[in-house]
């Protein structure tokens, strides 16, 4: 049939494997993609396909897994077809969890009295729990709320007593929280069949993005208003499952033929955002991989850019201290530092301080706000006055160096060491109020750094999956830190767990855009960086030609 010039010139302007996506027949498609493969471009296409093609965009569905993401997707398709004559919105694109609420409002039921979680058990305690407790009993709650099966054991005396507290509290409140939005949806639509029909007919031609981090409550959900049409279209990546502790397993997106009788499959098979030397090591680190799809990821041929080998054997401050000074700067562009943990991203926080570099994180990284820090001066003036000399705070060292004030403010990290931290800054120093100034203006003068436009993204990987970067930096890249043995070694299925880093890792470099920097120790260097390159290449004295190519050109 005839398209509308408007969506011819969209289709034309796609690679082969991406219209091949966006126009593959109605019915139960997943679109496997990989890294930078264009996933949002097909979208859009497709959803301006199928309603170029007869589709009603009134029952057209896109849910996607974030707001950021939802959106994104959504302003994107405003665009597009408003060349068709449709106005602003004309597609519903949801999250789960709005989706959910707007379910359940059309149930009946009351979705205003949404409370949070923190807030809820805070009352319950008679105020805020520890960071630690509230972080474990926040994941035990979503699984017992969302996948039981992978919830606390019975043993678990205390949270299981912790969970029916709760849930008492909020059926006496009336109230929901944010888990209940997707985990009651399903159940009402499956008491009143006339909801679930109105809600089918809404979501005729059902988009779901990001399918690998699915939960079983999701993909129950998206598969039950899809009904026997099955016309629902999923995109995702197999190798980028990596939010476990999220419920998402890879198994779920690997079996979702069997969910989904005559299942095609399309794959975007190019990877467009990152240097050809970064794709090729990447699509080789993740093929070490059992549990995934068999697959092609292939550079795209006007890609350009390099990939940096880093091998340094130094302490952490003296390994953020060199990449600041060689790294940050020498390429325009953004510059983002990525590590497993927060741990690991501290002492570049705390060199950028000491630098005067203005820098962005997800989460506070230095101890400086901490009131830990003030409590434990207190205590060393306290026992001066009393004539004593606690032991420890002459330690030797720079009372500039910013080392000492780092903490791992990460999922599950130990608390601030704030006598540590003081005992390293009061070196030299016989009076408090000497340490008690040099917090003062340390904190001054991250307030400054704060309030300015930052030169560095400081990011864990998880909190980085769906972004890119001119310039990234990945760190950390050694034995025992990535892949994390705890990780591994706390897990049920260590196997499992590895592969899950491995994952983690290719995510992490494939944010890339322009140039990629492997920072890692070359005595005892991450068993991911011997499964991409060989050995001969982490020799120090190859860094500079193992995968060197031409500097991108400005663009």
């Amino acid at each position: 049939m005839q398209l509308p010039p408007p969506l011819q010139a969209r289709l034309d302007a796609l690679a082969p494997d991406q219209r091949q996506a966006a126009t593959a027949p109605p019915g139960p498609v997943l679109c496997v993609a990989p890294a930078g493969s264009g996933k949002t471009t097909t979208v859009v296409a497709r959803i301006a396909w199928r309603i170029a093609v007869g589709a009603d965009p009134t029952t057209i569905c896109a849910v996607t897994f974030n707001k950021l993401a939802a959106d994104e997707l959504r302003g994107r398709l405003d665009i597009a077809l408003a060349p068709l004559g449709l106005p602003a919105g004309s597609v519903r694109v949801r999250t789960f969890h709005a989706l959910g609420r707007e379910i359940l409002r059309d149930a009946g039921v009351d979705v205003e009295r949404l409370v949070d979680r923190a807030a809820v058990l805070a009352d319950l305690a008679g105020g805020p729990l520890p960071a630690a407790a509230m972080r474990h009993l926040d994941d035990a709650f979503t699984r017992l709320g969302l996948d039981p099966e992978r919830g606390p054991g019975p043993e678990d005396v205390a949270t299981h007593a912790a969970w029916a507290a709760y849930r008492a509290e909020l059926a006496r409140r009336g109230a929901l929280d944010f888990d209940d939005l997707v985990a009651r949806a399903g159940p009402a639509l499956h008491a009143d069949a006339a909801l679930l029909a109105r809600w089918r007919e809404r979501t005729r031609v059902l988009f779901v993005d990001e399918a690998q981090d699915l939960d079983r409550t999701q993909l129950d959900l998206a598969l039950l208003l899809t009904g026997e049409a099955r016309d629902i279209f999923l995109v995702g990546d197999d190798d980028q499952t990596i939010y476990a502790w999220r419920l998402a397993d890879v198994r779920r997106v690997l079996g979702l033929a069997d969910a989904l009788p005559g299942l095609r499959r399309v794959d975007l098979v190019t990877n467009h955002r990152c240097p050809p030397e970064v794709v090729r090591r990447a699509a080789r680190l993740v093929a070490h991989g059992v549990e995934r799809f068999d697959k092609r990821i292939l550079p795209s041929p006007r890609a350009e850019g390099i990939l940096v080998l880093a091998p340094d054997p130094g302490d952490p401050v003296a390994r953020a201290r060199l990449l600041l000074t060689r790294w940050l700067g020498a390429r325009p562009g953004g510059h983002a530092i990525l590590a497993r943990t927060n741990a690991e991203l501290a002492p570049y926080a705390a060199v950028a301080l000491e630098r005067g570099i203005p820098w962005s994180s997800g989460e506070e990284l230095l101890t400086l706000d901490d009131p830990a820090l003030d409590a434990a001066l207190d205590g060393w003036a306290a026992s001066l006055t009393a004539g004593g000399a606690p032991s420890g705070f002459t330690a030797a060292g720079s009372d500039t160096d910013p080392g000492p004030a780092l903490a791992d403010r990460g999922r599950g990290g130990p608390p601030i060491d704030a006598r540590g931290v003081v005992r390293g800054w009061a070196a030299g120093c016989r009076v408090p109020d000497t340490v008690a100034a040099r917090l003062r203006e340390l904190r001054a003068r991250r307030a400054t750094l704060a309030a300015m436009e930052p030169q560095l993204i400081l990011a864990t990987v998880h909190g980085t999956k769906g972004l890119e970067f001119d310039h990234v930096a990945v760190v950390g890249l050694d034995a025992g830190t990535f892949p994390s043995r705890r990780s591994i070694e706390e897990s049920a299925d260590p196997a499992r767990a590895l592969e899950e880093e491995r994952r983690l890792a290719y995510v992490a470099w494939t944010r890339a855009r322009r140039s990629l920097t492997l920072v890692y120790d070359p005595s005892a260097p991450s068993r991911f960086m011997e499964e991409a390159f060989d050995p001969d290449e982490l020799v120090p004295s190859r860094m500079a030609d193992a995968t060197r190519r031409p500097p991108v050109r400005p663009r």
